[in-house]
């Protein structure tokens, strides 16, 4: 099984630079995809193999989450505060969790409702009774190693003690970084600003994840980066199994 997640950053946008390429290039089985900025009937996928899921936000052009699967799911759950940032598909084995955690903003001004948001996402992971794929924008930089200059982006946005806190606190609960945990000293990136030829000189951050149940890492084979994508500001994530 192979899974991959990628905030596409406008996804009419991204299918003008490559998306479908990329997308039958991988060939996986569950594509999981963040800020689609779109809403119903603006864009038609010709992907007769995968069943489509999409969590639009009401606000236009804003947000959004979808899933692309090939394997039915038993269940579907949507997140409903409005911003269409999470979708849980329930498995016969295990759920995947797709989200778009929310951005703190300039100055912090959505970081009170970023932690109550996190507290309430948590809750939602830790009530599901199989084992969990949680991946996504989780929008934070856990640790200095995920960041090309993490001296001078203490308390910014993606990488405050209160954000990376909240990141520890979900760890602790019984997950695994995958990433992180299959390559401790690998320094690698997924997302870049578009300001200062940031990609070019790989001042970037890694803030696209995927993260399992403790018992389900051992199912893990890889987890892959693939920093060579462009379309978007942000590069997708390949994760798979044994």
């Amino acid at each position: 099984m192979k899974i991959v997640t990628w905030n596409v950053n406008g996804l009419r946008a991204c299918v003008n630079k490559g998306f479908l390429e990329y997308f039958k290039a991988v060939d996986v089985d569950m594509f999981c995809i963040q800020e689609t900025k779109m809403q119903e009937g603006q864009l038609e996928l010709d992907l007769p193999e995968y069943y489509k899921y999409w969590n639009y936000a009401v606000k236009k052009g804003y947000s959004g989450t979808a899933v692309f699967t090939k394997k039915e799911p038993l269940s579907v759950q949507y997140s409903d505060e409005g911003e269409g940032r999470v979708i849980t598909l329930e498995y016969e084995e295990f759920y995947l969790v797709n989200a778009y955690v929310p951005n703190a903003q300039r100055e912090l001004t959505r970081l009170d409702y970023r932690m109550e948001w996190e507290d309430k996402h948590r809750e939602h992971l830790l009530s599901l009774n199989k084992p969990i794929i949680y991946c996504g924008d989780l929008n934070v930089a856990h640790n200095e190693i995920d960041l090309k200059n993490p001296k001078t982006n203490v308390g910014n946005a993606g990488f405050t003690y209160e954000e990376r806190g909240k990141f520890t606190k979900l760890l602790n609960s019984g997950f695994t970084d995958v990433f992180r945990k299959l390559y401790p000293e690998k320094q690698e990136y997924s997302w870049w600003s578009y300001m200062r030829e940031s990609r070019a000189k790989n001042i970037g951050w890694r803030i696209d994840y995927f993260v399992v149940s403790n018992n389900f890492f051992d199912r893990v084979g890889d987890c892959e980066i693939h920093t060579d994508i462009l379309g978007s500001d942000h590069c997708p994530v390949l994760l798979k199994f044994n």
